[in-house]
This record gives structure tokens, sequence and C-alpha cells, in this order.
């Protein structure tokens, strides 16, 4: 005799009380046709990674629309993890974002929930590539909160506030704080479209936050050469002179 499926384990994510206890109800009505553990609920992105990492968890029933961190951004720190969970989004109207998914192949639910939508998207719920996430995110545009990186076996989440430069350096891009330094694998040109109302760009390399700066000096011995200062930071990075201009112009405008 076969031994039966151990059930699946889900999580469910929605920032709305009523929803979350919704998605119970429903699952709780699969439970004739697939066995669920319901392992945890989160109110928020932050809530569902720390969850997420601290139990299996084989597939996340997540909201898009949430305060703070969307359901897109948690899905993408959540494909970080050494073993990503499968990825089912939930979403109330929007339109726009369901063409996306559906061009990309995601599985998506739309709000009420109902019994067999579910177990169908159950089934055929798998983990995201980072191509498929960031056409969905292309689709849905929003900044994210937080950069992430996975350091081992744990996704450390780096708030975008605290971030005083971003350095391409090969094919890593340095993010420096006030604490430390990490390393990404993103394109700089891709975080400074992405962020541009909050860091400028004053090398080939490295994009600084504007609202860090402290102070923008001449190098010595250097006519057209110059430096810049954060708070935060002892170091002085370089400013190039094609972009000094245009440091200066961004800034007196802003």
């Amino acid at each position: 005799m076969n031994a039966p499926n151990p059930p699946l384990r889900v999580l469910i994510v929605d920032d709305e009380a009523p929803a979350r206890h919704r998605l119970r109800d429903v699952l709780a009505d699969c439970a004739d046709r697939l066995s669920v553990d319901i392992v945890g609920e989160a109110e928020n992105g932050l809530d569902a990674l720390n969850q997420a990492q601290q139990q299996a968890v084989d597939t996340v029933l997540l909201d898009i629309r949430m305060p703070g961190m969307d359901g897109l951004e948690c899905a993408a720190h959540l494909n970080r993890l050494d073993k990503p969970p499968a990825i089912i989004f939930s979403t109330a109207y929007e339109t726009y974002a369901c063409q996306a998914f559906d061009l990309n192949a995601v599985d998506y639910l739309l709000k009420p929930v109902r019994t067999d939508r579910l177990l169908r998207a159950l089934s055929r719920a798998h983990s995201l590539s980072d191509s498929v996430l960031q056409r969905l995110q292309a689709a849905h545009p929003k900044a994210r909160t937080h950069l992430s990186v996975n350091e081992k076996g744990r996704i450390v989440l780096i708030p975008v506030t605290d971030i005083l430069y971003l350095k391409a350096e090969l094919k890593y891009v340095t993010v420096r704080t006030a604490a430390r330094e990490f390393l990404i694998e993103e394109s700089l040109t891709r975080l400074e479209n992405e962020f541009d109302s909050v860091f400028l760009r004053i090398h080939r390399n490295c994009l600084v936050a504007s609202a860090r700066i402290r102070e923008i000096g001449k190098l010595p011995g250097d006519e057209e050469g110059h430096f810049l200062q954060l708070d935060g930071l002892d170091e002085r990075l370089t400013v190039s002179r094609r972009q000094y201009s245009a440091l200066r112009e961004a800034l007196r405008s802003g």
C-alpha cells in the first residue's frame, strides 16, 4: 500500500484579517480532496519572510496589494531561499496585473476565492524564476522597500533607507550601509531606474543616497576633480567630471 502524501504546508499572507479567514475556510473545504496544513498567517511581507525562515513552507498564498512590502517584493525575497516555496498570488481587481500573470504562466486567485479554483492553483503551484518576477514587477511597478541577500541559507533584508551607496564591482554591486557592506547580484542601471528618487549617480559605477550627502569638495591638485562625503561614512567617494554638473543640478533642483 502506498503511503499517503504528506499534507501541503501553506502560509497565508494578507493584510486584511477577513481575507485570511476566508482562505482558511476555503482551504478547509478542500480537505476531502487535498491534505493541507496551514502553518501560519502573516499580515505583511516582513512577517511572511520571517515565518518562512522559521519553518518549512511548501506554498505561500500571497496578497499583491499590502502596505509597505507588497506581494511581488515579498515573493522576490522568498525566491532567494535555498528551497523557495511555490507562490500563488491573490488579488481583488488588478486586471493589468492578471494579464501579466497570464502571459508568464503564473497562477493567481481572484477574490473572493472559490474552492475549485484554489484546488486547481494548489495542484500546479510552483516556485518562480527571478526573470519571471522581474517581468511581473515591470508590469506592476513599485520600488522595493528592501534589498536582500542570502547569507548562509538565511535571507538578510537591507532597508533601502539605510543604504548610503551602491557601487558596481565586476558582476556584483556593493551595498554600503553605516554598519557594513553587502554584495548583491543586480544591475546598477536597474537599481538606478528603480530608485531614481532616492539615489544619484556620481560615477559610472556608483550611486549615492541623495539625502545623505554631507559635502562636495575639490580633490587636491586636480582643478576639475571632486569628491563627495556622506553622513555616517568617513570614506571619500570620487565624483567623475562627467557626473559633477548633473549632480550639482540635481541637488539644486531637489
